[in-house]
């Protein structure tokens, strides 16, 4: 746990019932020199049962997941709860009150800053904060998007643990959670991230990425609603039964079949995330915009797959991600 001088909780999570208050996470800057930057946490417990984490906001871009927590929040009585849910519907405040990405306190990305470090800069001391919380969880969910920058195929993400035990509870999480595509994370996964915290500390976890563009697209957020509390009543915190909804799994297979910008332009996309190709397909016309003496160049996919993600960008430099591919899982 992250020292208390630095990060500690207003919430009694031991305590019976709903209760609402913050991560305080001190930082000394110039926007809150003495003060404490708030990391909301809003904790339900009812009867005995497990703990489930349930975060948002990881990215502070990325909308639809801290919605949907937010009206999971409002629906759930403790009471009606068999353990306790605890929620962080803006995990990284304030990169979230930014708009963006990255922290504005420290330039990090929270989300490949674990296991984190308790005596680190403000985004480690967070991630060590939740590594830590994980060990009193028996689940976890982490709700992602693609961002301003990205769109992703509404998808659960399940660790491919080494333990074959908790890759299958990670599996049966994301089909509980009931969306039609579950991708895989495998050796091509960085885990820096929370899905690597709790593949480390034995937690069945799922991710999900939910769209993006930077909005909160009402369809995919309704479905995350409704995944969450599927997801709530397969891990029993919630009575009644939930469905194991098949899906077709994908993973990165490997990171050269992506396609990524030759230069600084514009991708006139021709593809969209869901949609399968095959190789040589034209994913798009690369535009020189400020080189007019150039020919635009057509982008083609180097083997059969499935777009996992596009880019939401119009101009963008050279490496950047374009489209995200993905294969079957054998």
């Amino acid at each position: 746990m992250a020292e208390p001088g630095i990060l500690h909780a207003s919430v009694d999570l031991d305590a019976t019932g709903r209760h609402t208050g913050d991560l305080m996470l001190k930082h000394s800057d110039n926007s809150n020199p003495l003060g404490y930057h708030p990391i909301p946490v809003i904790s339900l417990k009812g009867g005995d049962g497990p703990v489930v984490l349930i975060t948002g906001g990881t990215h502070g871009d990325e909308f639809e997941g801290p919605s949907a927590i937010m009206r999971l929040a409002a629906r759930l009585a403790p009471e009606s709860l068999s353990g306790q849910v605890i929620l962080m519907p803006a995990l990284n405040a304030p990169a979230l009150q930014a708009s963006s990405r990255v922290s504005p306190l420290d330039g990090a990305n929270l989300n490949r800053a674990f296991p984190g470090d308790p005596l680190g800069g403000p985004t480690a001391i967070i991630a060590a904060h939740i590594a830590d919380l994980l060990t009193r969880c028996e689940a976890a969910i982490d709700l992602h998007s693609g961002g301003k920058a990205s769109f992703f195929a509404p998808c659960a993400l399940a660790t491919q643990s080494a333990d074959p035990a908790l890759r299958a509870a990670n599996l049966n999480l994301a089909r509980a959670f009931g969306l039609p595509l579950i991708w895989e994370l495998g050796g091509h996964n960085d885990a820096r991230s929370l899905n690597g915290a709790a593949d480390a500390a034995g937690i069945p976890m799922i991710a999900a990425e939910l769209g993006g563009g930077g909005g909160v697209d009402p369809a995919i957020t309704d479905a995350t609603e409704a995944g969450l509390i599927s997801a709530l009543t397969h891990l029993g915190v919630l009575a009644g039964e939930a469905p194991l909804r098949d899906a077709r799994r994908v993973e990165i297979a490997s990171p050269h079949q992506s396609l990524y910008a030759p230069g600084a332009g514009i991708f006139d996309r021709a593809v969209s995330a869901g949609q399968d190709v095959r190789a040589g397909d034209i994913a798009g016309q690369f535009h020189f915009v400020m080189e007019p003496e150039r020919p635009s160049l057509p982008v083609r996919v180097a083997q059969d797959g499935f777009i996992l993600a596009h880019t939401c960008r119009g101009h963008v430099t050279r490496g950047e991600l374009l489209a995200l591919v993905a294969q079957d899982v054998a």
